[in-house]
């Protein structure tokens, strides 16, 4: 597949602008519900949105990972 990507699942933005993530998620890459972030970005010329994790997660100590 074109750059090595994985299709997960397909699901409608919502009426407040809210994407639900796929569960497959949590297996695919290292994040956890709610607490971690992603970067959003656009790619124009393939009409694409990327949602990329974070480097830093919020905790206590307001630390990277």
């Amino acid at each position: 597949m074109e750059n090595g990507l994985i299709y997960l699942d397909t699901y409608i933005l919502q009426q407040d602008m809210r994407i639900r993530l796929p569960k497959s998620i949590l297996s695919n890459l290292s994040v956890e519900k709610g607490k971690s972030k992603f970067s959003i970005y656009i790619d124009r010329a393939n009409n694409r949105l990327i949602l990329q994790p974070d480097d830093k997660m919020e905790d206590n100590g307001g630390t990277s990972k």
